[in-house]
């Protein structure tokens, strides 16, 4: 049996005044978990943070299960059918305790003894996501720009530039989180959504460079299923949060074409308009009408309450009475 086993967590008190839930979701990674976990506790013990880890394992058939069962002082969730890493993100997000939720995975292939370092750099920020400096990941000739197409339409989408779209590795408020939860997919494209949901609410986004290493085991990503999830989720997310970045841009291409092929019938056919330019003005129009029935939909089922984001730095003071005053006792 692993040290893991019998090393305790150390008391907290009220459980509400944890600092940090680490989520890790855990598909058949038996290998490496004792040895990822370890290096995880390392890092957390030798910081100021309180702490707990949440371990999700999502179906694992490799024995994986019977391995996080040995490692005491572990908060454990065993599903017994794959659900995907979204849902496992997901429920240990609710599961957490912490003001802070870190989600980061166990197959070696993120800087986990960082996480101390990556919890600090989300002072005055509602989340930090640890961008990658390199792509280790397989089939990268297809995964490379296929990714890089993505995270240039969702950084047009969300009118701000995303370094790295689908870090696995990232720190972010819980109270803030709580809010969109539910609107997690199940699969890879949950980090995509966590991304975007935060900066298309007006929350802080904070980018922090990171190595990423070649990962353990065998990869659970599919490069064509995957990566078209990806690309659905974030023209999803823009539909529901600022439909006019796309209707507006098609609306105006039809209403550009329908005006050239005005002129053109204008002056070639001696002012006799074409039944087919009607119809892409009658296009083009539809195309504004769904765009801003989307908006106003949108706008009337978002939430009327929003956790306030966080602040780079605050004043508090008292309120100014008028001379003479008497304060209530």
């Amino acid at each position: 049996m692993s040290d893991l086993a019998h090393h305790p967590v150390a008391p907290t008190g009220d459980p509400d005044e944890i600092d940090v839930s680490i989520v890790l979701p855990v598909y058949n990674e038996k290998g490496h978990l004792h040895e990822e976990i370890r290096r995880i506790r390392a890092a957390m013990d030798a910081a100021e943070f309180s702490y707990e880890i949440i371990v999700i394992d999502d179906g694992s058939n490799d024995g994986s299960g019977d391995a996080l069962r040995e490692i005491d002082g572990i908060r454990l969730i065993q599903f017994l059918t794959n659900r995907g890493s979204g849902s496992a993100r997901k429920y240990g997000t609710r599961a957490a305790r912490g003001r802070i939720v870190v989600w980061t995975d166990v197959d070696m292939s993120y800087p986990n003894d960082l996480i101390p370092e990556l919890v600090r750099e989300l002072d005055g920020y509602d989340q930090v996501v640890g961008a990658r400096t390199t792509e280790e990941g397989t089939h990268k000739m297809f995964r490379v720009p296929a990714k890089a197409f993505i995270r240039k339409l969702a950084s047009y989408l969300v009118q701000t530039p995303i370094p790295d779209l689908n870090s696995g590795m990232r720190a972010f408020r819980r109270d803030v989180a709580l809010q969109y939860v539910s609107q997690l997919p199940p699969g890879f494209s949950c980090v995509t959504t966590i991304t975007l949901t935060f900066l298309a609410h007006g929350y802080t986004v904070k980018y922090w460079d990171i190595t990423y290493s070649k990962r353990a085991g065998k990869s659970k990503f599919h490069w064509w299923a995957d990566t078209k999830r990806y690309l659905l989720q974030v023209i999803r997310m823009t539909l529901s949060y600022d439909p006019f970045r796309v209707f507006l841009p098609i609306g105006f291409l039809l209403l550009a074409i329908a005006t050239g092929k005005l002129v053109y019938d204008i002056v070639d056919s001696d002012w006799k308009v074409a039944i087919n330019t009607l119809l892409m003005f009658l296009a083009a129009f539809q195309v504004f009408v769904v765009g801003m029935l989307a908006d106003l939909i949108g706008r009337a089922t978002r939430a009327t309450h929003e956790v306030q984001p966080a602040a780079g730095f605050t004043r508090d003071v008292g309120p100014t009475f008028p001379a003479g005053h008497q304060k209530a006792p």
